[in-house]
């Protein structure tokens, strides 16, 4: 087996939402998409004071894809006009297939806002292909018990299997289109290493600490380009580090993105405004009582 090794690296870049403080390493200037990876917003970390407002993520339309929301500190209240809601904590994951079109809200809890506290968040977007771009909306919120914790081979870290296989064991959410997904957690001088990567994309984003690839280094609020021979990789900590690490089969089809549509032509665009500006969608109230 040969290994891969950096391409390219993307530093994130500061787009603040209100008084949310966010980063964006993808898209960016550079790189549009890591087929079938298509966006990635940071949010944090940060300290929310007492009586905050909150998350401002107030009821919006999706259609074509999936949310892949984490939770690194804090909370996150969701609720959908697919019948789901939920309050996932710190740890936990919400995967949303968005497919054929809702409305959802992602909102602080009340106590949350009443009591204030640290609050770091990433939402990774992930394309369907267009035979799945209609299919039915779903939701599945994992707390963090729910969600397998796999010690690497040297001990000094931990893989938290989302989708996909590793180490003996299948991970809780089985992706439609077989996306593996997991975030990986190492102690300075711990190493760990994914095998059979195939032909697949590879998403790996620095959210702590700084990692070693092949003798080069990525620090913090970075998304690593990888190329694309090789089917392992072996990736070092040089310091404490925590990781969103993903791979997939590329779709390799047209991407025609609009706001919170991702569809593969302008017309199929058109088509999800009509049917969200018709109410298609559903409509929920923007409540958060929990």
């Amino acid at each position: 087996m040969t290994g891969r090794t950096i391409r390219r690296r993307h530093a994130a870049r500061r787009d603040d939402i209100g008084e949310l403080l966010t980063r964006r390493p993808l898209p960016g200037p550079a790189v549009e998409q890591v087929d079938p990876f298509l966006f990635l917003n940071h949010h944090g970390p940060q300290v929310y004071p007492p009586g905050n407002q909150g998350l401002p993520f107030g009821p919006h339309p999706h259609r074509g894809f999936e949310t892949v929301t984490f939770i690194v500190e804090g909370e996150l209240a969701h609720l959908d006009t697919a019948g789901h809601e939920s309050v996932i904590r710190a740890g936990g994951v919400q995967w949303m297939t968005a497919g054929s079109g809702l409305v959802h809200a992602e909102l602080s809890p009340q106590e949350f806002k009443r009591r204030g506290g640290s609050l770091e968040i990433l939402q990774l977007w992930v394309n369907l292909p267009a035979r799945l771009k209609m299919t039915a909306p779903a939701y599945v919120g994992l707390q963090r018990d729910a969600i397998p914790v796999l010690p690497t081979a040297d001990g000094l870290g931990r893989v938290n299997l989302i989708a996909g296989r590793w180490g003996g064991a299948a991970g809780p959410v089985r992706s439609l289109t077989g996306v593996f997904m997991s975030t990986v957690e190492l102690a300075a001088g711990g190493r760990v290493e994914f095998a059979d990567l195939g032909r697949r994309n590879v998403f790996l984003y620095v959210v702590r600490g700084s990692i070693d690839v092949g003798g080069e280094q990525a620090q913090a609020y970075t998304l690593v380009e990888l190329d694309n021979e090789g089917d392992r990789l072996d990736i070092g900590a040089v310091d404490d580090a925590l990781l969103l690490f993903g791979h997939a089969e590329p779709i390799g089809e047209p991407v025609v993105a609009h706001g919170p549509f991702v569809m593969n032509t302008r017309e199929e665009i058109a088509q999800a405004i009509r049917d969200y500006q018709a109410g298609k969608f559903g409509e929920i109230a923007a409540r958060n009582e929990r």
